[in-house]
């Protein structure tokens, strides 16, 4: 904490030497507000995740009532079919007795009033669990519709993301090769530039034909402008040796996140409350360290591209 604090102020101080503290301030509560909400979308989508789970358990649990439900249904009315054939039996049996004495027909009496308040209680209970039956077939039925239209708007999430992916596929195919990858993962859609394409050795000055990726991913956003935008700066673990504007890795990666910002924050499209910039230094690889090559892959531009979960929320929240 101490030393995250210390390149906090480090950045601040650094900032604070380039830009007006108004700007600066404006661009710190931007970076603020946006980080926050990415954290949030994250935590929303897992939530989101875990409550669909429970949802299925609830439902299989309904699908298991009303499976016991209807072995007891079934159980009763065969109680019922066997009391009322005693019934039968015994009804002509004390119509035969009915010349026999007081006393023995007084007997069958008895037997058919309990026989009687038997079959009663019998269907009393049979119509209960007829109703509760039915109350448990409408949760079922309404659960299971609801779980549907999760899974439905899940999809079309899904979807909507898969043409995403493939539209910037389309829009950066020029600069396949180049050091360009795009990938699908957890209803997310992750762009990832290594440095090679975009910026020049220990500079977070864009290039030429890193403005040109940039530009063409920035159209395709702005054609999505629902879509939450996270740029993710980051380098390989070798200690920053350049000029005294950049005191480490930190500062290069947030500097280099930021100036992809920057060019995609031009295009009117794009809302810009939908942008984040952050700088993860050297402590996320992809590749290892110990070579050139596991370097240059750890040197790049992440570009997080996440659903908004609204309507998600709105199903999970009438169930």
């Amino acid at each position: 904490m101490k030393t995250k604090n210390l390149i906090i102020v480090l950045i601040i101080g650094l900032l604070t030497s380039c830009v007006s503290p108004k700007v600066y301030k404006d661009l710190e509560n931007r970076y603020n507000n946006l980080k926050e909400e990415s954290r949030s979308l994250q935590d929303e989508n897992d939530a989101l995740l875990k409550a669909k789970n429970e949802a299925q358990n609830e439902l299989d649990r309904l699908k298991k009532d009303y499976e016991t439900s209807s072995s007891s249904h079934t159980k009763l009315q065969s109680d019922l079919a066997a009391a009322q054939n005693k019934y039968n039996n015994l009804k002509a049996s004390y119509d035969a007795l009915d010349a026999n004495s007081s006393s023995s027909i007084a007997e069958n009496s008895k037997k058919n009033r309990e026989l009687l308040a038997q079959l009663e209680t019998k269907e009393q209970a049979l119509a209960a669990e007829s109703a509760r039956l039915e109350q448990l077939k409408k949760e079922l039925d309404s659960r299971s519709q609801r779980v549907a239209e999760l899974e439905g708007v899940i999809a079309a999430k899904d979807q909507a993301m898969t043409a995403l992916k493939d539209a910037v596929s389309k829009a950066l195919t020029d600069f396949e090769g180049k050091g360009l990858t795009i990938e699908q993962r957890d209803g997310k859609v992750y762009v990832s530039m290594e440095n090679k394409l975009l910026f020049e050795s220990g500079s977070w000055a864009v290039g030429t034909e890193g403005r040109k990726a940039v530009k063409k991913l920035g159209n395709v956003l702005g054609d999505n402008p629902e879509i939450a935008v996270l740029i993710e700066g980051h380098t390989d673990d070798a200690p920053y040796s350049g000029n005294g504007q950049i005191k480490n890795n930190w500062d290069l990666s947030t500097k280099r996140a930021t100036a992809i910002v920057a060019i995609l924050e031009k295009n009117r499209r794009i809302k810009a409350n939908n942008l984040t910039a952050a700088g993860r230094g050297e402590h996320s690889p992809i590749a290892s360290n110990d070579s050139s090559e596991g370097k240059a892959k750890n040197r790049r531009i992440e570009v997080i591209l996440t659903p908004k979960l609204d309507a998600i929320s709105k199903i999970l929240g009438e169930m």
